[in-house]
């Protein structure tokens, strides 16, 4: 008795089902992680806009305290932007390792039972060459006594 085709393609789907949901997490996870990229460059933007602040009170330009002020307060909108973003991406990451992690499940029960299946057809095999190898021996024996 055969793997059944059947299980032969539960086990191809259940594969499939599997590197779909690993696409879909490591996709997520990029996102996630240019999410929080984009974060560490506002944090940057605005401490690089204090700094021009804190360099013109002491050279007195006033130019350089604008830019200084406009870069700190566009680098405040932008993290204020991106925290509700990266809050929701990581929901989004979460839910998707949780069902790559079902799919791995799936994949791996499926894989069992074709290798469950594998080992029974085996071992049925070598019952069956078994008992001709006995058959034969035997039938042999009883040929040689007469």
């Amino acid at each position: 008795m055969a793997v059944s085709r059947g299980l032969r393609r539960l086990l191809r789907i259940r594969t499939l089902e599997e590197q779909q949901s690993r696409m879909e997490l490591e996709s997520a996870m990029s996102e996630l992680r240019l999410l929080e990229q984009a974060l560490d460059n506002a944090a940057g933007r605005e401490t690089h806009g204090r700094r021009m602040i804190e360099t013109s009170a002491r050279t007195g330009v006033i130019a350089d305290r604008l830019a200084g002020l406009v870069e700190c307060d566009s680098a405040g909108r932008q993290t204020t932007l991106l925290q509700p973003r990266i809050a929701s991406a990581e929901e989004d990451a979460a839910e998707l390792r949780r069902l790559f992690l079902a799919a791995r499940v799936e994949r791996r029960q499926a894989e069992t039972l074709v290798e469950e299946a594998e080992t029974r057809e085996e071992l049925d095999a070598a019952r069956r060459g078994q008992k001709e190898l006995d058959d034969a021996f035997g039938s042999r024996r009883s040929r040689n006594r007469k």
